[in-house]
């Protein structure tokens, strides 16, 4: 018996039933402002422009198939996820590849980076935690909530991966705070932070002599953060990436010099400018205006996903929307800080906008599973 086209219509239909379309359209938004950049960036690459347009259709699909599955399924993934993920993080420590330096790749028939499981398995654990403890959480629970963020993170530390490790870090600390940690017990360690930042400030010329040595960083760590305090103490070397980037950026003005008319990414001065340092080259090109453009669709991305959180239907739903809402917000912050010679290079990429596959998925899947809280809430309430 033949399917009739309504029916096929209408099944479409429920299908996409309860999407957050604002939600999803400031996405859409931001990976065409991404296409515009990754095209003036990659005119001596061709065919880059049509990989990132694959990376989107398949973080599209993954998307829409992560968005469909309720958030009482995905909460079933939460422990095998991270599971899996620490126990391949040790694997790396072990037996990883090393490359530059670093070993954070596995090759398990394909080469893989594992800690980049860890951006979607954390939220979704110490959601699921605090929601079997919902109604009962102790100060305990916040002890055993950092015990289980301090372990992958410490693994990915080691590798040495510090932008990956800063966003598992930020995306757990999200959830932990989220469930009802006090301010008063976090407001010590951000006045720790300003102090260890203001003294570094000051103390810049003797901490940054040759003959220092930092003991809990590695030595390119260590002339990363000295040529972030003083660029021109490396203008060749390690400051090269930030002194270029920083003249991009000015060099914009307010309204840019044209779209394909920025003079620093086409002669070749900025490093890794369709990935890490992209929003260089968008400045340059769009000006003031095209950079405040950016950050405000980034503000609309947030302030949405963080109301999705806050209206999901359980106390899972909204500590993972509100964490991944967030960490959104911290891909961004750190990216633009980095290019900006506010923070060290530490090789985040700037969200839905860099050139990239593994990065764009992984932003696809959490941006699929605030959708699927989206979708949750607007079903039960139909």
């Amino acid at each position: 018996m033949p399917i009739e086209p309504r029916a096929i219509i209408r099944r479409a239909k429920w299908m996409f039933t309860g999407f957050d379309k604002p939600f999803m359209l400031i996405v859409l938004s931001l990976l065409c402002l991404g296409i515009l950049a990754l095209y003036s960036a990659s005119m001596n690459a061709p065919g880059r422009v049509e990989d990132q347009v694959r990376n989107i259709l398949l973080t599209f699909v993954l998307m829409w198939i992560v968005a469909n599955i309720p958030p009482q399924t995905l909460i079933r993934f939460a422990v095998p996820a991270y599971t899996f993920g620490v126990a391949l993080l040790i694997a790396v420590s072990l037996f990883g590849l090393t490359k530059k330096g670093a070993k954070r790749w596995l090759n398990v028939g394909v080469v893989i980076q594992p800690s980049e499981i860890l951006k979607i398995a954390m939220p979704l654990m110490l959601a699921w935690y605090y929601q079997r403890r919902e109604g009962m959480i102790r100060w305990y629970d916040y002890l055993i909530g950092f015990i289980i963020l301090a372990v992958p993170v410490g693994l990915i530390a080691k590798q040495p991966d510090l932008g990956t490790a800063i966003l598992v870090l930020s995306t757990g600390l999200f959830v932990i705070y989220f469930a009802g940690l006090s301010f008063k017990l976090i407001a010590p360690l951000m006045l720790a932070l300003v102090i260890g930042i203001t003294s570094l400030v000051v103390t810049e010329k003797h901490i940054c002599q040759p003959d220092i040595q930092w003991v809990l960083l590695h030595d390119y760590q260590k002339q990363r953060i000295c040529a972030l305090l003083d660029p021109s103490l490396d203008p060749l070397g390690k400051g090269f990436h930030t002194i270029q980037a920083i003249i991009a950026i000015g060099s914009g003005g307010a309204f840019g010099k044209g779209w394909l008319k920025g003079t620093q990414a086409h002669l070749e001065f900025i490093p890794e400018k369709h990935t890490d340092f992209i929003f260089a080259v968008l400045s340059e090109e769009f000006g003031l205006a095209g950079g405040l453009v950016l950050l405000f669709l980034y503000l609309f991305l947030v302030v949405r996903g963080l109301y999705i959180g806050a209206n999901g239907s359980t106390l899972f739903s909204r500590l993972l929307a509100g964490a991944l809402a967030l960490s959104f917000f911290m891909y961004a912050f750190v990216n633009i800080s980095m290019v900006s010679g506010i923070l060290p290079v530490v090789g985040v990429p700037l969200p839905f906008i860099s050139y990239g596959g593994t990065a764009l998925i992984t932003l696809g899947i959490a941006t699929g599973m605030i959708m699927s809280v989206a979708r949750q809430k607007r079903l039960i309430q139909s």
